[in-house]
């Protein structure tokens, strides 16, 4: 009964995948958003009884099917980025500089707040630790509403530099997302060395494996393998091997899934190297029509994924995900999605970049892109992986403050992300050239 429930809200998923793109285009709800509503309701009949959703009993399976969505969408964000990074080139990284300075200031200062909230609530370190760890990566599937829309495949290189540098919240937002999945990993394996013993005993293995060694073959995995296949598809001498004269889009479903193969054999991040490997091949013929081709399946198999665990979590909350949520729970997850994230992201953008330069964000776009932090799947990925390292991990509480966070973010910022977007891009695009600082538009 539970496997025939399964392909039923499988079948749900597909049918919602069609019709729900063009059904919701302009209305005031997103995806996610209906999704979540929608599970919670078939949550309340007597339909879904074999379903198989206590995050205890069925950990491994929430582990996967949360880690294959999360790679899907890392490729698909990967593809999706039109501004080039020159690892030679000073100008490049400095064009990047929003997406630098939320992950090496916003998210270690949101992780060190909310672990400290979380042990001030009486939470035990390692718990607290894990807790800011799950909930510090921002999400690449659920955040499609504040990202880059697709990749731009212009012939003429000004026009394509000009739509790249047309929406500086929608690529600091998209930036991140991709890498700090990668990079919330160390922190988990943080709270899973604390619960094993002290700081002392870990620290140093800590900082020069899990922060610096991992990252290093995760970013290695992903050129060597997005080198490799771009040189096949794009220059190979074979004809029959250049699948992008062909249009073979499922090339890209390939790489994702030997990226993190290889870089997780390798002993790295492998979503990282997800990541990564997508943003090698987006390099190679940047202007080649094969991208847009990789970037529609991939977005077309990250909506099927993302729609039915999105289901799931909802049948879930009515099911008995929130039974252990309490005012501590409710508090963390509040003061994370108004107070901390906002406020750690928007320290860390106020130091600005010069004022013609790329990665320039004006007040209101500040503002934006510190609080559309959007938690999802990733959280629940990194959980169910801490939880089948460390017993004490499988905590209900943990699960139900998690869960409480996501519904919260999904709601809160898929409520404000349309008018918000809209308004700051009709601000931007009215003002070509960028308003000063001092121009209303700017405020």
């Amino acid at each position: 009964m539970a496997a025939d429930l399964v392909y039923l809200v499988a079948g749900l998923s597909l049918i919602l995948a069609v019709v729900l793109p063009a059904v919701l285009q302009r209305a005031p709800v997103t995806s996610p958003m209906l999704l979540i509503g929608l599970g919670m309701l078939l949550g309340l009949t007597p339909l879904p009884d074999g379903l198989p959703l206590d995050p205890q009993d069925n950990r491994a399976a929430i582990e996967h099917v949360t880690e294959l969505t999360v790679i899907v969408a890392l490729m698909g964000v990967g593809l999706a980025i039109d501004r080039p990074l020159s690892l030679r080139r000073r100008a490049s990284w400095r064009a990047w500089s929003p997406t630098w300075r939320l992950l090496g200031v916003a998210m270690p200062l949101s992780i060190a707040a909310v672990a400290l909230l979380g042990w001030a609530l009486g939470a035990a370190p390692a718990v607290a630790l894990l807790l800011s760890a799950v909930l510090a990566p921002t999400d690449p599937v659920l955040a499609s509403d504040v990202q880059v829309g697709g990749p731009s495949v212009t012939e003429d290189e000004e026009d394509t530099a000009a739509e790249t540098e047309s929406d500086e919240v929608r690529f600091a937002l998209t930036s991140e997302a991709g890498l700090n999945d990668g990079l919330a990993f160390p922190f988990v394996y943080a709270a899973i060395l604390l619960a094993g013993g002290s700081a002392v005993d870990w620290g140093a293995r800590w900082v020069a494996w899990e922060l610096l060694g991992k990252v290093a073959i995760g970013v290695a995995a992903g050129i060597a393998v997005g080198a490799l296949l771009a040189r096949v598809a794009f220059r190979s001498d074979h004809p029959a091997l250049r699948v992008a004269d062909r249009g073979e889009p499922l090339l890209a479903v390939a790489a994702l899934v030997t990226a993190y193969g290889v870089g997780e054999v390798a002993q790295g991040y492998g979503f990282l190297s997800v990541f990564v490997c997508a943003m090698t091949i987006r390099a190679a013929e940047r202007r080649h029509s094969y991208h847009r081709d990789m970037h529609e399946v991939v977005e077309r198999l990250e909506r099927l994924l993302t729609l039915f665990v999105l289901l799931v979590l909802g049948i879930a909350l009515t099911r008995g995900l929130l039974e252990a949520l309490d005012w501590r729970g409710v508090l963390v997850g509040l003061a994370l999605v108004a107070v901390l994230r906002p406020a750690a992201a928007w320290l860390a953008l106020s130091v600005r970049p010069a004022r013609q330069e790329p990665g320039r964000l004006l007040r209101g776009e500040r503002v934006a892109t510190a609080f559309f932090g959007v938690r999802g799947v990733g959280s629940v990925y990194y959980l169910a992986y801490a939880g089948g390292e460390v017993e004490a991990f499988q905590d209900d509480w943990l699960w139900s403050t998690v869960g409480f966070t996501i519904v919260l973010s999904v709601v809160v910022h898929g409520a404000l992300a349309g008018p918000v977007m809209a308004r700051l891009e009709c601000r931007r695009g009215g003002h070509a050239g960028g308003p000063s600082e001092g121009h209303p538009l700017a405020r």
